[in-house]
């Protein structure tokens, strides 16, 4: 007999205008603002790898959690897409909701102590629009984040100029998002198809393992994702380097970078002992050091994203701040 599913249409959905918002359009980084120093030469080094690897032609690819989006980055992201300095943006589930509500309502977040005591987390109609979206844009055969971004770019968003994912459609540049089944609110809406956001998220997913082919000389950057930036990853370059490896080819000297607010100051590009509780920090033995051991370069930049996103762009737009 099968098991016994909670009926999504008991559900109470309430107007996203009853939410109390903690973060609203004015948290956007201006890309005229004078940014507050941060002074890390791992930046320049950074600069020059990224600069080297779009004179190549190779990838540069952004993975990000979704505090990089609430942090006001977006004008920094898009632009640059938009200079070409970003081959491939990739976004968590929670990220493209936030570039979302930014761009429908020009706020975002929630309290999660007040709203999971009510019961009432997450369950805002006009935030289940990224269902509908999804589901429609994978009926043509659309990923996720290609659905949400022909969503915002073609539909009356009032804040559509600060969605990365809208960018994305614009300027045909590949935002994909990267989700698992209940780690998003959406998913609790009782208009979520898990077929049709299984199969949105695995054209994506699809999407960026063909972005990592092209990833020899280039750049590969992971910005606070703490488990699906490196899970993705490596699934990724896996399936990349398998294709390679049958066709006498290599992926393996690229340049990888996470930026997070863990203090490290060993060499990264050794993994920690299983005994170290910082081996569980996927970035580190993911990213810095098992994809890289075969000739790639690790590099581990520890700050805040609101600094350490618009310094590294304003490096690659400006060159140094004056």
């Amino acid at each position: 007999m099968p098991f016994e599913k909670f009926d999504k249409s008991r559900l109470l959905l309430k107007d996203l205008n009853e939410r109390e918002h903690d973060l609203d359009i004015g948290v956007m980084q201006s890309l005229d603002a004078v940014l507050d120093p941060f002074d890390n030469p791992k930046l320049d080094i950074l600069v020059d790898r990224i600069k080297e690897a779009r004179k190549n032609s190779a990838a540069v690819m952004m993975m990000m959690g979704a505090h990089v989006i609430r942090a006001g980055a977006a004008p920094w992201l898009i632009k640059l897409m938009e200079e070409g300095w970003i081959t491939h943006f990739a976004l968590n589930g929670a990220g493209a909701i936030h570039d979302f509500e930014f761009a429908l309502i020009g706020a975002t977040t929630e309290s999660v102590a007040k709203y999971i005591s009510e019961g009432q987390f997450g369950l805002w109609n006009q935030s289940g629009l990224i269902n509908d979206f999804i589901n429609e844009g994978a009926a043509k055969g659309l990923g996720h984040g290609e659905s949400l971004g022909m969503a915002i770019e073609e539909g009356n968003f009032k804040h559509k100029k600060f969605s990365l994912l809208a960018a994305g459609y614009r300027n045909h540049i590949p935002v994909t998002v990267h989700v698992g089944i209940g780690l998003d609110f959406i998913h609790q809406h009782p208009n979520c198809n898990g077929e049709m956001l299984g199969k949105a998220s695995y054209e994506d997913f699809l999407i960026y393992a063909k972005s990592i082919e092209n990833l020899e000389n280039g750049v590969f950057l992971n910005f606070g994702s703490a488990v699906t930036g490196p899970e993705v990853f490596l699934k990724a370059l896996s399936m990349a380097r398998n294709v390679a490896h049958q066709e006498d080819r290599k992926i393996a000297n690229f340049t990888t970078a996470v930026f997070d607010i863990l203090p490290i100051k060993e060499n990264t590009e050794e993994t920690p002992d299983k005994s170290d509780p910082r081996y569980y920090f996927r970035p580190w033995k993911t990213i810095l050091s098992r994809t890289i051991a075969d000739g790639g370069r690790g590099y581990y930049i520890q700050g805040e994203h609101k600094d350490t996103v618009c310094n590294l762009a304003y490096k690659l737009l400006n060159g140094e701040q004056k």
